[in-house]
């Protein structure tokens, strides 16, 4: 997958991690992609760890889901860091 495919992967994937996951985190739309892309690595690197599945194809099933699942675990721990921030 070529670096460009990646981003919008990411992209796309940090956006439906923040849908699937409402609230108030911080961050707008490069936050999101800074996030998905995070998300889509730790996925991919996750997938491979325990699966041994990474990324393959940018229209790959698995692919979408391992990046949305990575951007889930990334958007819960960016949510619990803003929200420490903004309690102190």
């Amino acid at each position: 997958m070529g670096f460009i495919a990646f981003l919008v992967l990411g992209l796309i994937a940090g956006a439906i991690a923040k849908l699937i996951l409402p609230g108030k985190q911080g961050g707008g739309w490069l936050v999101t992609l800074l996030l998905g892309v995070v998300g889509a690595l730790l996925g991919g690197w996750l997938g491979s760890v325990l699966f041994g599945v990474g990324l393959q194809e940018f229209w790959n099933l698995g692919t979408w889901l391992l990046a949305i699942g990575g951007s889930i675990v990334v958007l819960l721990i960016w949510g619990l860091i803003t929200r420490n921030r903004r309690e102190a």
